[in-house]
């Protein structure tokens, strides 16, 4: 069974297909149109938390494959609650042929997969967010031309969304640093694996609690809100802990001159990230948002081809 749980479970190798899969089928898909290689194929998606790119992107990318999909809302289904995962993946199971599920468990999309017999999709947890990653990683390479030896610099909360960037940077050979408040970075088991890949890869890992010394000489600048969905108890605590984090005009003057600017969105313009930073030159959020499309569609092919 060929699932999409997380980065780290997949080989450089494996990765860097899903890449060089979605570049060709963006292409196709620009020059006419996709082929129906999922004809009457049909993908549930399983939503705890609600979502536009997510949402969208997947029954695009089944519509344009000739296949359909299923919305199930965070109402509907109640993961653990209205019914358990194990019951929740036996009927799925019986109904759809790959199920896709945003959660805020990451134990739920595990469950999902021990319990049914189809492939599943992870479109977000608490530990992790693949698919967010293969649509960066697309991006990146785009307009760099590779991740191997570039310098990637995430600045903000050490989350799901970094984590995956995380592991796919020391995958594919980016060097990483990572500039979290003290008492939000990145776990320490994350941390431990990434160092694992980057032993592989050559990558070069900088972790600090100083955004100017994050984004020096960097290609790349990342961030994402200071505050995820299910901590919005949070909001007044973490905007103090993360006033210096944000990506403004002068951080940004401090990389590279040619660095890309990205956010996963949505984007709380004022806070994390200025308006002049994610409507300049050096943004490529929409570009990045758009390709989360032609990312997504070649882990589908991934999974049921």
């Amino acid at each position: 069974m060929k699932h999409f749980i997380d980065i780290a479970s997949h080989s450089p190798r494996k990765l860097q297909k899903l890449l060089d899969d979605a570049i060709a089928l963006r292409k196709e898909w620009r020059a006419g149109g996709n082929k129906p290689l999922l004809k009457d194929k049909v993908l549930g998606m399983v939503f705890d938390k609600p979502s536009l790119r997510t949402r969208v992107s997947f029954e695009v990318a089944m519509h344009d494959f000739g296949g359909y999909a299923i919305y199930l809302s965070p109402g509907e289904v109640q993961l653990g609650v209205r019914e358990s995962v194990p019951d929740v993946a036996r009927i799925l199971s019986g109904y759809v042929d790959a199920i896709m599920a945003r959660t805020f468990e990451h134990e739920h999309i595990v469950g999902l997969a021990k319990h049914g017999w189809v492939p599943v999709i992870n479109g977000l947890s608490d530990y992790n967010h693949p698919c967010q990653a293969v649509g960066d990683a697309l991006t990146i390479q785009e307009y760099k031309g590779t991740l191997k030896g570039l310098k990637v610099a995430y600045i903000g909360d050490g989350n799901n969304v970094a984590t995956s960037l995380f592991h796919i940077c020391t995958k594919l050979g980016a060097h990483f640093s990572i500039a979290s408040p003290k008492g939000y970075e990145l776990p320490k088991t994350v941390v431990q694996q990434a160092k694992k890949f980057a032993a592989i890869s050559g990558s070069q890992i900088l972790l600090t609690d100083d955004p100017h010394i994050a984004v020096k000489n960097a290609d790349v600048i990342y961030t994402d809100t200071w505050t995820s969905m299910g901590q919005e108890e949070e909001v007044s605590v973490r905007a103090k802990k993360f006033s210096r984090y944000q990506v403004d005009k002068k951080l940004v003057s401090e990389a590279k001159k040619d660095v890309i600017v990205m956010h996963c969105l949505p984007a709380h313009r004022g806070e994390e990230i200025t308006d002049e930073v994610m409507d300049g030159k050096h943004s490529v959020v929409f570009k990045q948002a758009e390709n989360r499309l032609h990312a997504q569609k070649a882990i589908l092919l991934h999974v049921l081809t």
